[in-house]
């Protein structure tokens, strides 16, 4: 049975001792019902992972050694972004979740025309800490060890004129099916509007800067379905899924 896994947000090495964060500690100690002696993972999200025996448990202190580096590595092939326009309530903790699970190398948030959800400056700053959070924590279950970045918020057009001059695959109904595209040659993303979709000003935008419209088949996906959707279809056509 595998180790449970822990993130720490600090440069590790063989040797190192120190105590985990107050939320790792009371995952472990609490949730977990570790004791003194017991080993981990932990990682740093640098690459690789060290084995780590817990030296103590204190009420909310956790003190831990590391032991021996790891070169274990479970990255995508394929380095793949999702783009998505800002859902309603806590939709976008799950769009997260499963993304990372599924490889996804980094999460640009969006506000679009359909975006119920408008967030002041600083009700953003906490949901992107708060989306990091739900990164790490999903890097932590699914035995990442490269954290996937969560892209501070952007309006629509502000993503246009800052996006890296990659190739972009837009989600759009009645579009070619995406597995007719050929297997991307280097960094790509994947842009998802809201609920209700991209307005036909975005799409036309979007279009303007080359991104190519794709489609998952005759249905038309919920906003928090379509990535994770798109996401399993490009691992299975030319990723971790596929036989090739």
């Amino acid at each position: 049975m595998p180790f449970p896994r822990i993130h720490c947000d600090l440069r590790l090495g063989p040797g190192a001792q120190f105590a985990l964060a107050p939320e790792a500690a009371q995952h472990v100690g609490k949730a977990l019902r570790l004791k003194a002696g017991d080993v981990i993972t932990v990682f740093d999200g640098r690459g690789g992972e060290y084995e780590a025996t817990i030296q103590r448990i204190d009420r909310e202190r956790v003190d831990v050694k590391v032991g021996s580096w790891r070169d274990a590595e479970v990255e995508s092939g394929l380095e793949v972004g999702l783009v998505h326009g800002l859902p309603e309530a806590d939709k976008m903790d799950w769009i997260i979740q499963k993304s990372v699970e599924l490889g996804a190398g980094w999460i640009q948030p969006i506000v679009c025309d359909r975006s119920v959800v408008r967030l002041s400056a600083e009700r953003a700053a906490k949901r992107e800490a708060h989306w990091r959070r739900v990164a790490i924590a999903a890097c932590e279950q699914s035995g990442r060890n490269r954290i996937p970045e969560v892209r501070p918020t952007l309006a629509f057009q502000a993503w246009l004129v800052q996006r890296p001059g990659i190739e972009c695959w837009m989600l759009t109904p009645g579009a070619a099916p995406l597995a007719q595209r050929p297997r991307p040659a280097g960094p790509f993303e994947l842009l998802i509007g809201p609920e209700g979709g991209l307005s036909e000003r975005e799409r036309d935008l979007a279009l303007l800067q080359g991104s190519v419209p794709v489609a998952l088949g005759p249905r038309v996906l919920r906003t928090e379905t379509a990535p994770l959707a798109a996401l399993a279809a490009i691992n299975a056509l030319w990723g971790d899924f596929s036989a090739r």
